[in-house]
């Protein structure tokens, strides 16, 4: 049953979350909200374990299709980046505020960027594309994320400060919008680089928040050094170019790794 820790642990962790905000909010939307996401990251785990090729995959598809379409269609949520400036900015800890909390910024402490791998809507689409193993080296412009974090925080500041009416309404428009513009430029992105995470290197505002707590994550791979035969397949393979087999937290992206999980299974001599 050792083996089946993980899962376990993991839908701990978000039905620990689920019932504090539960009964904290007094709004049962959060146990529900955080018990499905717990249980469909929970059986991602579970499948991987049982060595069923598309387990990430599922967890990616039940979450990124439930928070793009319910969240953020049907319920007019703007679960980008902008939204949660918004709820930051009129100071109420709900919606995008709360989900950053967990997801984006203390949840890394735990799972590191656990989300680009399992739950990100944009990334969802992305890992259908060709390129999954890059072709080519990582460029060095990951500074332009910094770019488009401060262009969403200067937005929603800008709408403040007008003192726009009806910003609930362009908070929506804002989030289909930016959600055409992210799978249009990543799509681009990924063919002109050949590499479906070019955006996520590269042009993502959320890596912003993400990489500094990742790199603390409680939850990462190492590699075993009298297993490792150095063949470098693990990295070769790595989506994210990670140098898999240093265990160094300062290893070459370290904060990159999405938990994706290609090294462990590609791993030869189950190293990793």
């Amino acid at each position: 049953m050792k083996k089946y820790f993980p899962p376990i642990f993991m839908f701990v962790i978000f039905e620990a979350v689920a019932i504090t905000l539960w009964l904290t909010k007094d709004n049962l939307f959060y146990l529900f909200n955080f018990s499905y996401i717990g249980f469909a990251v929970s059986l991602g785990v579970f499948l991987f374990i049982k060595k069923y090729k598309y387990a990430r995959r599922i967890t990616q598809l039940m979450v990124g299709l439930y928070m793009l379409v319910y969240l953020g269609i049907i319920s007019n949520e703007n679960m980008q980046i902008e939204g949660f400036w918004y709820y930051l900015f009129t100071g109420v800890f709900e919606a995008a505020t709360i989900h950053y909390a967990v997801a984006k910024i203390f949840g890394p402490l735990i799972f590191g960027r656990g989300w680009c791998g399992y739950a990100c809507w944009t990334a969802m689409v992305l890992d259908f594309l060709p390129y999954k193993v890059p072709k080519e080296p990582r460029k060095k412009i990951g500074w332009i994320r910094y770019i488009t974090f401060a262009i969403a925080l200067v937005f929603v500041a800008a709408l403040f400060l007008a003192k726009v009416g009806n910003i609930e309404r362009i908070m929506f428009w804002a989030f289909i919008i930016g959600n055409v513009v992210y799978y249009a430029v990543g799509i681009i992105l990924a063919f002109a680089f050949k590499d479906n995470r070019a955006f996520c290197k590269y042009i993502c505002p959320i890596t912003v928040f993400l990489k500094p707590m990742s790199y603390f994550s409680l939850i990462r791979i190492k590699c075993d050094k009298e297993k490792c035969i150095s063949c470098g397949k693990c990295e070769r393979i790595c989506p994210m170019n990670v140098k898999v087999t240093d265990n160094s937290r300062r290893r070459e992206n370290g904060t990159e790794c999405i938990l994706c999980m290609e090294c462990t299974m590609n791993c030869p001599k189950d190293a990793l």
